[in-house]
């Protein structure tokens, strides 16, 4: 099957030869006819040589998302093809029976880009970061129930904080809203109706775990905790206490809620604060503390702004870790490499005097791969420091 024709330009077909999804508006000669948002197109050379075929966007300066290259074809069963990848790697990474809840599908890492699932036991929360994606989700939401019916309850598409000029949230089967996954065998109740994302922060599970290593025994700070996450890891490690901090009171509420889904009686305090303020205004020191803000540069224009606010923040969380303590911190935001996180990090504990070792540098977890094509997909980086 053959679509419009998205044309380059002589010479900026390289960049779809080496395989990366993106074609930019520069490297863009002209289109064989009117395009509209989400359009699938094929990608040519100027001397007509098809390249790819993709969906096309009218918005930003992606102008194609490629789906497949050269003599791939896009046709009836790419969906169910790339899903059943999908899975196949998934199940290589992590035994279901202890974690039934992970990403799915990772954009670009797993060979769509724009679009992002997350499964959460027998129910998907499908994604669209782009109209191409979204005007897919009914095929997608058949392909599920066609190849995946044994693990299939509900599927939800949740695109409208992702494109919110088009994109609306419904139910594509079943009408289910929350559920109780499981994660290394520690439990979080996860409601992708009313949650942030898709209900839950799945990139962050073996850092999480890593950090049980360092727990036991220890004053545990989770600032930015959101659904309580690292939380519960750590009271898992046996802590001596916890204190979980957002400035979301329905964040706070779901933290205490995960508690108790695993704990009856422990040792778990969680404030409703800005984290900024309450590292300010309490002097307790803690062993160990979990800096995981959300991205504080949405786009490159606030990069400057942003490591000034990772900087601050580091510099009071090192404040208030007692010495030989354990900082994990962290930064989501693309726009910020991991240099630029190490040396702002660093810069922090300058200011501080103290002796600091790194133990680990971090990222996102395997279901959130990253294709080598496109280094873009790597987002999330982390330090863990031991702090004398």
């Amino acid at each position: 099957m053959s679509y419009p024709k998205v044309i380059l330009k002589p010479g900026k077909e390289k960049s779809v030869q080496r395989r990366h999804p993106w074609v930019f508006s520069g490297a863009v000669y002209g289109v064989s006819q009117e395009l509209h948002d989400g359009e699938m197109v094929d990608v040519v050379d100027a001397n007509n040589k098809h390249l790819a075929t993709g969906y096309f966007s009218d918005r930003g300066s992606i102008v194609v998302r490629i789906l497949t290259f050269g003599k791939e074809s896009f046709d009836t069963n790419f969906w169910a093809d790339r899903l059943k990848s999908a899975w196949e790697l998934r199940l290589k990474l992590l035994k279901l029976e202890e974690t039934n809840a992970f990403r799915l599908i990772h954009g670009e890492g797993d060979g769509i880009p724009g679009l992002i699932i997350d499964y959460y036991d027998k129910n998907w929360v499908l994604q669209a970061h782009s109209s191409g994606i979204y005007f897919q989700m009914e095929a997608i939401a058949d392909a599920i129930k066609t190849n995946f019916a044994d693990y299939c309850e509900t599927i939800y598409c949740k695109s409208s904080g992702t494109l919110p000029n088009t994109g609306k949230d419904f139910f594509l089967h079943g009408d289910k809203p929350e559920t109780v996954a499981k994660e290394n065998n520690i439990l979080f109740a996860v409601n992708w109706v009313e949650g942030q994302k898709t209900g839950f922060f799945l990139d962050q599970r073996d850092n999480r775990k890593l950090l049980a290593h360092y727990a036991h025994g220890k004053r545990v700070l989770n600032t930015f905790c959101y659904t309580g996450g690292f939380s519960i890891y750590a009271m898992s490690a046996g802590a001596q206490l916890v204190t979980s901090v957002d400035i979301s009171e329905k964040a706070v509420a779901l933290a205490e809620r995960n508690m108790e889904l695993n704990y009856d009686d422990c040792n778990h305090e969680a404030v409703a604060s800005d984290v900024f303020d309450f590292l300010k205004e309490h002097n307790q020191q803690y062993d160990l503390i979990v800096l995981d803000p959300p991205a504080f540069a949405k786009n490159i224009k606030s990069k400057h702004t942003a490591t000034q606010a990772y900087k601050r923040l580091n510099i009071a969380g090192l404040k208030s870790l007692a010495p030989k303590g354990i900082l994990f911190t962290f930064s989501c935001s693309q726009v910020i490499d991991d240099v630029l996180f190490y040396n702002t990090i660093a810069a922090a504990a300058i200011e501080t005097g103290r002796n600091i070792r790194v133990l680990h540098k971090l990222s996102q977890g395997p279901d959130h791969p990253t294709n080598i094509y496109h280094p873009e997909g790597h987002y999330l980086k982390g330090l863990v420091l031991y702090v004398e």
